[in-house]
This record gives structure tokens, C-alpha cells and sequence, in this order.
């Protein structure tokens, strides 16, 4: 389920999903983020290696990811951007939401994100940290999903993938994924582009970005989406991406 609905790589369907296995799911996210990685990673070193500027490196990495996803988390950023700015009506935003088309707040939020996450990376990439920044930045950012199902975080929905996945993954289990992942990340301070800081400061400022916009559709959505856990990904994809940047 983690591979088959965050990524496209072909992987037979689960026999049957219920709170168990879209927890598990959740919890594997940064293993699927890790998958995207590998390609994305691919793609700024032959990027590299052959010259490109790095502004079209980043540009054809974050392509690959989207390629890799269908699209999946952007199509959810910009259905909620729509969402939280089409009314301050609970029920008429959802709806709008469910429709799946994409109007003027959510383009721009579409391409002012985009544009954020292609300028920090291409920033990543001039300094030399390339390949380790996109893994951090796409693994970390991956670990919103399991940190946005815990009991704290509502469905807004009676159904659909909020509602199948809100409360699936134990406290402690996303705290676990979380506290290693802010671990591992000290590792992107061996490349000598990258500070020592800038790893584990990267990741936690990714995270309270979305957990912004995870409190902001609380309130006003009355919890989660499979929208909402999309464009908390992609928000905090450019909030690390950002700070490797610096």
C-alpha cells in the first residue's frame, strides 16, 4: 500500500486494507520517499556530470519525483489550497476540494511552491550537495505522513484515504520514525557543502511547515484529507529544501 499509492512503481495491491495495514502504510512512507530518492538522485548527478545548469538539474529531479508519483502530493496541494480558499464554509470547501479541478489559488500555490522547491535545490546543487540534499529533503518529507495520522489528527471525511488512514499509526511509532530519521540526517554534514546543523534544522523546520498547514485545515476543515496529507508533503519538501539551500 506505502509503494503502490505514494509511488508509481508497479507493486501488487494489498489483499485487503483496514486501520492495520494503512498504518503500516504511513509508517513505511520514508522507505517510499527513500525509492524516489534513489531516482531523483540519478538525476542531479548525471545532471552534473555532463554540466547541465543547475537550475534545469533541479528542475528535472523534482519532474522525476512527480513523474514517480503521478503527481499525487502537488494534485492534493493545489486542491487544498482551493479548498481553504474557496469559503470559510466547512462542507462547501471540502467540496470543492472533491472535485479534483484546479482554479486560480490553487495554480499559484501550485507554481509558487514548485518554484520555491526548484530554486533551493538548484541552490543545494551549485553548493555541491546535491544528491544528499534531495534524499534528506524527500525522505524527511515523507515522514509528515506518519506524523499527520496519529490520534491527535481527526478525518474531515467520513470516508476516503483521511478517514482510512487518520489515527493508524501509534504516537510512539511516528516519534520512533521521526526521532531516526532527524538522526540520519546529520549524515548530509559530511559533505563538506553542508553544515552540520543544517541537516536535522532542515528537517524539523520541513515539518513544522506542514504541521502550519496541518493545523490551519484542522480548523478549518475539521481534520484530514488524502489532499491535505499531500500538500502538508509537498510544503514540507520546500521548507527543507529551503534551509539545505542556505
Amino acid at each position: 500500500m506505502a509503494f503502490g499509492t505514494l509511488t508509481a512503481l508497479p507493486v501488487p495491491a494489498p489483499t485487503v486494507i483496514d486501520r492495520r495495514v494503512a498504518g503500516t502504510a504511513m509508517t513505511a512512507a520514508p522507505l517510499a520517499g527513500l525509492a524516489l530518492a534513489a531516482g531523483a538522485g540519478v538525476v542531479v548527478w548525471a545532471g552534473g556530470l555532463i554540466g547541465l545548469p543547475a537550475f534545469v538539474v533541479a528542475a528535472l529531479a523534482l519532474a522525476t519525483v512527480a513523474l514517480a508519483t503521478r503527481g499525487l502530493h502537488l494534485d492534493g496541494l493545489a486542491d487544498t489550497a482551493d479548498g481553504l480558499g474557496a469559503s470559510y464554509d466547512r462542507e462547501r470547501a471540502l467540496d470543492v476540494m472533491r472535485r479534483g479541478d484546479a482554479g486560480p489559488t490553487g495554480v499559484a500555490t501550485l507554481v509558487l511552491t514548485l518554484l520555491v522547491q526548484t530554486g533551493a535545490l538548484a541552490g543545494v546543487v551549485t553548493a555541491g550537495a546535491g544528491v544528499p540534499g534531495i534524499v534528506v529533503a524527500l525522505v524527511a518529507s515523507r515522514v509528515v505522513l506518519p506524523l499527520c495520522c496519529t490520534r491527535f489528527v481527526p478525518s474531515a471525511r467520513p470516508e476516503g484515504l483521511g478517514a482510512t488512514v487518520a489515527g493508524a499509526v501509534p504516537v510512539t511509532v511516528a516519534a520512533a520514525v521521526a526521532s531516526t530519521v532527524t538522526a540520519l540526517s546529520v549524515l548530509a554534514g559530511f559533505d563538506p557543502a553542508v553544515a552540520w546543523w543544517q541537516g536535522p534544522v532542515a528537517v524539523l523546520a520541513g515539518w513544522a511547515a506542514a504541521g502550519a498547514l496541518l493545523v490551519r485545515c484542522v480548523r478549518r476543515l475539521g481534520g484530514v484529507t488524502g489532499d491535505v496529507l499531500g500538500g502538508c508533503v509537498e510544503v514540507a519538501l520546500a521548507a527543507t529544501l529551503a534551509i539545505l539551500a542556505i
